[in-house]
């Protein structure tokens, strides 16, 4: 079974950094998709980032292109997600998620594996 392990979230002015972790653990990842979603309050979960595990690609939702970065450190089984000059409107729980396949799948419905979600919180 797959397990995802969130950190990193807090309370940030804006303009500020934050850099979420994921651990994920239960089996290899090689042929994964890790994707970075958020949900506001009464608003439905969104698509932030995704990367594949093999090859590093990534894509990103138009809202946060440029100013966030997935990564993945294969020895750590960790997928990052730099987020820099924050805006209030990036405040949300944010989630890792985990699904078997090589494409840069958006959708939350494709993804398989949840982690219990982190508290980012940004402040005008």
């Amino acid at each position: 079974q797959v397990q995802l392990v969130e950190s990193g979230g807090g309370l940030v002015q804006a303009g500020a950094s934050l850099r979420l972790s994921c651990t994920a653990s239960g089996r290899t990842f090689g042929n994964y998709a890790m994707g970075w979603f958020r949900q506001a309050p009464g608003k439905e979960r969104e698509f932030v980032a995704v990367v594949t595990w093999s090859g590093g690609r990534t894509y990103y939702a138009a809202s946060v292109k440029g100013r966030f970065t997935i990564s993945r450190d294969a020895a750590k089984n960790t997928v990052y997600l730099q987020m820099n000059s924050l805006k209030p409107e990036d405040t949300s729980v944010y989630y890792c998620a985990a699904r078997s396949g090589s494409y840069l799948y958006t959708a939350p419905d494709e993804y398989d594996f949840w982690g219990q979600g982190t508290q980012v919180t940004v402040s005008s």
